[in-house]
């Protein structure tokens, strides 16, 4: 079988495709607090809070192979509450993370019979965290539209050999075999990103990708060229079992979605800009006071034993990541260009550090540039081919590859802080 979508793409950069599949396998299918079906059903409610169907199929896939129950693929309805009562801090942290306070956190710990313990909850916010970061990736990479994974074909465990994405582990003949074929095709070449892009140009988004494009164009707040506001567009779905539940076809094979709002409540809620916030209900999130390095890794291994040292293992192996033939284009150093993209993220998450310029995210990088970043972090349902050959055009593959990784990491280390500190907050 071919390699799985997001493999392959990650496998331009294999230290971190290692990490990360370590951290995946752990999250998914080793010893931890929740169950191995719960786990991919909140995979599902993440993945849908931005209409992923790659990222709901293949987690439909595992759920049932879990030995899940196929009444809980109708809807939010026909889950146990207690799951069903996670949905609330699923839209804040996709959308709008700086909401998380200690009393949504309390909430889910005080619910009688219905109530999470702290280890439970940590394992599911990193599970959250982790596949909405996902999300962000398989679209901005065009992992969403590839043929057979996008809702349109079966469900099949694209991989090397049987293995599934989820299950593989590093330091295997699978990273050895990715090495093995990006020597020998790289997609780096003219041929190559020519054939890349008429695959792009096949995708449906004439109208919402020209609509989507004047928007962002049209919003100029603080000269730092953000797109405009755009939420989850999803219809509400009146019949829960009109969402997704696992058709079988001829050949007895689960095939794909077409409605995955019974995963959500609220589809209209999505991100706004942090700038536009209430003064008197948000601060900004300043690093000195709550940090990952500080703070957010010796809670979370804490209460989920190792997952720190895996998280924390990701964020370092993306911020070393090569990149000096980008920077170059830029005309600066690696470190500097991969922050300015780091602190730029985060600064749309309402963080800031306070020994960063935050003038020099508009020297560093393109307007072009940060109306890609900001859509494929913010909302990455509304990426298309437009934005996507527009921001590609001075870059290698490989490097196209490396900021959507700093995206995924950047995106999940902001949610993360965000939980953390109100569980943190709520502990004392």
């Amino acid at each position: 079988g071919r390699l799985e979508a997001v493999t392959q793409q990650m496998g331009y950069h294999p230290q971190y495709l290692d990490s990360f599949l370590k951290t995946q396998h752990y999250l998914m299918h080793m010893d931890g607090p929740l169950p191995f079906d719960c786990r991919h059903y909140i995979a599902i409610m993440a993945a849908a809070r931005h209409q992923c169907r790659y990222l709901v199929n293949l987690h439909v896939l595992q759920f049932l192979r879990a030995g899940g129950d196929p009444q809980w693929l109708r809807g939010l309805e026909f889950i146990p509450p207690k799951l069903r009562n996670l949905n609330e801090i699923n839209k804040i942290l996709a959308h709008r993370p700086w909401l998380i306070t200690k009393e949504h956190i309390e909430k889910l710990l005080k619910i009688s019979e219905w109530s999470w313990s702290l280890a439970e909850l940590v394992h599911a916010v990193v599970l959250l965290a982790h596949c909405h970061a996902l999300a962000s990736f398989v679209f901005g990479c065009g992992c969403e539209q590839d043929e057979g994974l996008g809702g349109r074909g079966s469900l099949k465990p694209l991989s090397l050999g049987n293995q599934c994405f989820c299950e593989a582990t590093a330091g295997n003949s699978y990273s050895q075999e990715l090495l093995r074929i990006n020597r020998k095709r790289s997609l780096d070449s003219c041929m190559e990103l020519d054939s890349l892009r008429e695959r792009m140009q096949r995708i449906q988004v004439e109208t919402e990708g020209r609509d989507e494009m004047r928007l962002l164009q049209q919003d100029r707040e603080e000269g730092e060229g953000q797109g405009a506001e755009a939420g989850v567009q999803a219809e509400h779905c009146s019949d829960p079992s009109a969402g997704l539940s696992p058709l079988l076809d001829t050949d007895g094979e689960v095939t794909g979605a077409t409605n995955l709002a019974c995963y959500m409540q609220d589809p209209d809620f999505g991100y706004q800009d942090f700038a536009r916030r209430d003064e008197d209900q948000t601060q900004v999130f300043r690093v000195q006071d709550y940090s990952w390095e500080d703070h957010g890794f010796s809670l979370v291994n804490r209460l989920y034993s190792d997952i720190g040292h895996l998280l924390d293992e990701k964020f370092r192996m993306v911020d070393g990541l090569q990149s000096s033939a980008m920077a170059k284009r830029q005309g600066c150093e690696p470190s500097v260009f991969k922050r300015g993209i780091w602190n730029y993220i985060h600064c749309m998450f309402g963080i800031r550090y306070d020994d960063y310029d935050y003038a020099e995210v508009n020297q560093l990088l393109e307007r072009m540039l940060k109306v890609y970043i900001k859509t494929v972090t913010c909302y990455p349902e509304k990426t298309n081919s437009e934005m996507f050959d527009r921001f590609w055009k001075q870059f290698k593959h490989s490097e196209k590859v490396h900021v959507n990784l700093l995206i995924l990491e950047a995106r999940m280390q902001a949610e993360l802080l965000y939980a953390l500190q109100a569980i943190t907050q709520y502990m004392i």
